[in-house]
């Protein structure tokens, strides 16, 4: 009979806690140079979050090594409770949000890179506070679980478990047989391309203020912008918004691949049947947005949300149009248009992609291409079995045969995931919202995305919403961001008997 090891498990929650402390403490230079109230407040919620992990860390230093996947579930989930509880701090001791329902709520959508905020007017936050808006996003966007594996080698402890349950995606591609090397590797790529995005919006005409938080926001897929307007701020600088509409792009691809294409191995992206389907399915999208819909169709639409300059010209009608979908589609979030201002069909199709999501082992959310992939060619066997009920014919994917337990797996979430979304949008009905806002809530909490449609538009925010309905959205951050299983295992009896 097998007991959970709490010890190590409390002493992975006390390292992660000390890692996340530390992150707050690099807010707090923001604030000083800006000579911000708020410095003192940082600083103190970043002491006391290294306090918390140390003293979790430190009576449970002498774990014995047994790392398990119950302990990896645990771990994993309380995990990210621990840090959405100790991130509200900062906007807590500075009074940025005043009660705890709303700070927890900014907090998880943060570590969840939803973007979903109940902040009003984000340019009157102090510059430390944003800093660690930013922050959250990108802590959340590759797993400060993986961070701690990555850095922490001396541990002696086998993190395969952690990696499966932390990494987006339904498959966790190593780049090295050892997982120590693959968070790492996995970590310099993330790294490397925030630094790459940047200098290229430093250059593009950003401060150096914004460039480092919408770079941060940009690579986990967060969406959270240090302007109320979000990018559309810039739809006077198209370069801007062209450099986020790439690295979004990047983001939302699977980052093995990303890996084998900044070695100069191109062949293994374009053999790759998800990686296909991403690039071309967003370009046809919008494609048919902008010449289907928004150029042809009604050419005085407006396109941005801080004026009404209108679709007079197809390189405007193409690059609001592809930031949409490649933000949507990534689960990004960031805003260059009111999308709801567009026509019906346009609106449909934007939302449509709310639950697709981007490639698996990316830091997008959503239910992710290659599911999607699997459950139609699955049901296209099906169909053609009707003809021939004798035949085996498996399911294939890149050209090889897909296990049919995965493919049960998939499914399995697939229905799960609709499950989810159609309660979660009617139980927020119950707390006040119209239709159209309780099913565009539910689908973009789920999927991580930040906009909505509704009262959730981009030109609103979760602000009005009541405080259940609030933590409600963020446990559906929680579940949508940890693929589901990892938390709502924790819930069935069976997992906390003894075995």
């Amino acid at each position: 009979m097998k007991y959970l090891n709490y010890k190590i498990i409390f002493s992975f929650l006390g390292l992660a806690a000390v890692l996340n402390g530390l992150f707050m403490l690099l807010a707090s230079p923001f604030s000083y140079y800006h000579n911000e109230v708020a410095f003192n407040g940082i600083v103190y919620a970043g002491l006391l979050t290294i306090f918390i992990g140390f003293l979790l860390w430190f009576f449970n230093r002498n774990a014995s090594n047994n790392l398990g996947k119950k302990e990896g579930y645990v771990i994993v989930s309380f995990g990210w409770m621990l840090l959405a509880l100790t991130g509200t701090l900062p906007y807590l001791f500075t009074q940025s949000i005043g009660t705890f329902p709303d700070a927890f709520f900014e907090t998880m959508s943060g570590y969840s890179t939803t973007g979903a905020s109940i902040v009003n007017n984000i340019e009157a936050l102090p510059k430390g506070i944003l800093f660690w808006r930013s922050a959250t996003h990108w802590i959340g966007g590759m797993g400060i679980i993986v961070l701690t594996i990555a850095i922490l080698p001396l541990l002696g402890i086998g993190g395969m478990q952690l990696f499966m349950a932390e990494a987006p995606g339904f498959s966790a591609d190593k780049l090295h047989p050892r997982i120590t090397e693959t968070a790492k590797r996995l970590w310099y790529i993330y790294f490397g391309l925030t630094m790459a995005e940047f200098l290229l919006l430093k250059l593009a005409g950003m401060t150096w203020f914004d460039a480092i938080n919408h770079a941060m926001a940009t690579m986990s897929t967060g969406g959270f912008s240090t302007k109320n307007a979000s990018l559309a701020h810039w739809n006077h600088a198209p370069m801007i918004q062209y450099i986020v509409i790439f690295f979004m792009f990047l983001a939302g691809t699977n980052f093995v691949l990303t890996y084998f294409m900044l070695k100069g191995k191109f062949s293994k992206a374009f053999k790759n049947e998800e990686y296909k389907y991403y690039l071309y399915g967003i370009l046809s999208i919008s494609f048919l947005l902008v010449i289907l819909i928004l150029y042809y169709q009604d050419p005085t639409l407006t396109t941005t949300i801080v004026d009404s300059k209108p679709f007079g010209e197809v390189e405007n009608a193409i690059r609001h149009a592809l930031f949409q979908v490649v933000a949507i589609t990534t689960t990004t979030g960031f805003v260059s248009a009111d999308f709801t201002m567009w026509n019906s069909l346009a609106t449909i199709l934007v939302f449509s992609l709310f639950l697709i999501g981007g490639s698996a082992g990316s830091t997008a959310g959503g239910v992710k291409i290659v599911r999607i992939i699997i459950i139609i060619k699955n049901s296209l066997l099906e169909i053609k079995k009707l003809l021939h009920p004798n035949a085996i014919i498996r399911v294939r994917y890149d050209d090889k045969a897909i296990h049919q337990h995965i493919v049960f797996n998939i499914l399995s979430f697939f229905v799960l995931y609709m499950t989810i979304f159609i309660l979660a949008s009617i139980i927020l009905t119950f707390f006040g919202l119209d239709f159209i806002s309780a099913m565009s809530a539910s689908a973009s909490s789920l999927s991580n995305v930040g906009p909505a449609l509704g009262s959730i538009s981009p030109v609103n925010n979760y602000a009005h919403l009541s405080e259940h309905a609030k933590l409600f959205c963020s446990f559906l951050m929680l579940i949508g961001r940890l693929e589901l299983f990892t938390v709502l295992i924790l819930f069935t009896p069976y997992f906390w008997k003894k075995n």
